[in-house]
C-alpha cells in the first residue's frame, strides 16, 4: 500500500476572497509559487471543517476520483496586519497556523447537471463516497463539483462527518444510513453503485483509512467541544469510517431505492 505524502508549505501571498458560501476561503499563493484555494481554520465550523475536508478529499482520491492536490499551509500574522477589510483581518487573524489548500485549477467551471457530463461509473463513486462521509452539501443547489479538462472533480467536503461536531454522542451516529441521498446532484446518473460498493470496499481498507487518519495534525484535533486526545479522536473517525464501508451495500441499496 502505497502511503499518502501530504506537503507543507508556507503562504506568500494573498490573493484574493472566494465569495462563494460563508466561510470566506481565498486564492493565494504558496512558496513553491503555486495558487491554492485556502480553507481557513478561523471559519464558522473551524478546524473541523478542515477535517471533513481532509478524510472526504483523501477518501475520495484513493477510490480514483479526481481531486486537487491537498497540502497543508502555514499562515503567519504579517497578513492580517496588512489586511484593510475588517472581515477578512479577522478571519486572517484567527486562523494563523497551519489550515488547508486545495491546488487551485484554473479555468474551471462549476458542474451543471443540465450540461455537463458525468460517467456513471464516477457518478456512482461520487454518491457512494458521499454517503459514507454523510455529506449533505452536494446538491443541485449546491453541487461542489468542478468541469476541468473535459473531467470531473469533486471539491468541498467541509460539510461532511457532522457527527464530529457532538463528540459526546457520536457513536450514536455509527448505525444510520444517509436518506439525504436522495437530494443527491448525481444520483439520476449512478448507475452503478453495486458494482462500485464492491469496488470501493476492497480498495478502501483499514490500512488506508487509518494512513489517511493519521496525517491529520494534532492541533486539528483539540479544542474546548470534549475532552477526547487526538489519538481518540482519530479512533473515532476510523470506527466511523470502517462502519459505514462495512455497510457500503446497504448504503448503496438506500441511494438506489433513492433513485
Amino acid at each position: 500500500m502505497k502511503k499518502i505524502d501530504i506537503r507543507t508549505i508556507d503562504v506568500v501571498q494573498y490573493r484574493q476572497p472566494l465569495r462563494e458560501g460563508g466561510s470566506l476561503p481565498a486564492i493565494v499563493q504558496a512558496d513553491d509559487d503555486l495558487l491554492y484555494v485556502l480553507k481557513f481554520r478561523g471559519s464558522g465550523q473551524g478546524k473541523k471543517a478542515l477535517i471533513a475536508e481532509f478524510i472526504g478529499g483523501e477518501l475520495a482520491r484513493a477510490i480514483g476520483l479526481k481531486i486537487p492536490e491537498l497540502v497543508f499551509m502555514n499562515l503567519d500574522d504579517s497578513f492580517s496586519k496588512s489586511e484593510p477589510d475588517e472581515e477578512i483581518q479577522d478571519l486572517l487573524k484567527f486562523s494563523v497556523g497551519l489550515n488547508l489548500g486545495m491546488s487551485f485549477l484554473s479555468g474551471a467551471i462549476t458542474y451543471d447537471p443540465l450540461v455537463s457530463v458525468a460517467d456513471s461509473i464516477t457518478a456512482s463513486k461520487v454518491v457512494l463516497l458521499d454517503s459514507i462521509i454523510t455529506n449533505i452539501d452536494r446538491t443541485v443547489k449546491n453541487t461542489n463539483l468542478l468541469n476541468w479538462k473535459k473531467e470531473l472533480w469533486v471539491i468541498d467536503h467541509g460539510a461532511s462527518l457532522y457527527f464530529h461536531h457532538n463528540w459526546a454522542h457520536w457513536q450514536a451516529s455509527l448505525p444510520r444510513t444517509f436518506p439525504m441521498i436522495k437530494d443527491h446532484v448525481l444520483l439520476e446518473r449512478a448507475d452503478n453503485l453495486l458494482e462500485m460498493a464492491t469496488e470501493i470496499k476492497q480498495i478502501l481498507s483499514t490500512e488506508v483509512i487509518q494512513d489517511i487518519i493519521q496525517n491529520i495534525p494534532d492541533d486539528w484535533l483539540t479544542d474546548e467541544s470534549s475532552e477526547m486526545t487526538p489519538d481518540e479522536r482519530r479512533a473515532a473517525y476510523v470506527e466511523f469510517l470502517s462502519t459505514k464501508l462495512a455497510k457500503i451495500d446497504v448504503l448503496a441499496k438506500e441511494a438506489a431505492d433513492a433513485k
